[in-house]
């Protein structure tokens, strides 16, 4: 009688499988609070499998924070462009910035807690830099200096991350029912961030 290897199923995909089972540990223990033998356990593979697609752990979780930018980069993207004025581009940056983090949590941890050296995954850090050079589109607009530009990119972006980390914390109530407030609250203060004269 023929019997079936509980890794069977993995065996043509086990790159994404890892990933899965990763970002599953991710989303239960945060980013550093799993090993990679585990990953390898939730997804029913040996845990030498890893080593023929991953380094080590962080090698998984650079993969994992690229597809984060990855599918930031597409928010971003898709929300900016439903507007015309660069000030409500970055103003709806940053709401999409939260609605990230809340629809993503695990990705918005890797992304940003895993500690990762970019420096390290050429990959990773290309696809940081696609989202910083959609970002300077509408900032270019608005300040000439491409150092001010990135200035008033990371300034809007840490106030949206704040935004997102309450978010995702509690801090603000339940992250359900409290998102299209806080949204809210995030595209308010990149306006401010972006136009902080009034008359200007």
């Amino acid at each position: 009688m023929a019997t079936t290897r509980p890794s069977g199923q993995h065996h043509g995909d086990l790159r994404n499988a890892l990933l899965r089972a990763a970002l599953d540990l991710v989303a239960e223990r945060g980013a550093q609070g799993f090993t990679l033998a585990e990953a390898s356990r939730r997804a029913g593979v040996s845990v030498a499998a890893p080593y023929k697609h991953f380094a080590d752990k962080d090698a998984l979780l650079a993969e994992l924070a690229r597809a984060g930018y990855e599918r930031q980069h597409d928010l971003f993207q898709a929300a900016m462009a439903a507007e015309t004025d660069p000030v409500e581009q970055l103003a709806a940056f940053a709401a999409a910035y939260v609605e990230f983090a809340a629809e993503s949590r695990a990705l918005f941890e890797i992304t940003f807690s895993a500690g990762l050296a970019k420096a390290r995954y050429p990959a990773l850090a290309e696809a940081g830099d696609r989202v910083l050079s959609l970002l300077r589109t509408p900032a270019a607009h608005l300040v000439t200096d491409t150092a001010a530009q990135d200035d008033l990119i990371h300034t809007i972006g840490a106030a949206a991350y704040g935004f997102a980390a309450f978010l995702t914390e509690g801090i603000f109530g339940d992250p359900t029912t409290s998102l299209d407030a806080t949204t809210r609250r995030a595209r308010a203060a990149a306006r401010k961030l972006a136009r902080p004269d009034p008359q200007a």
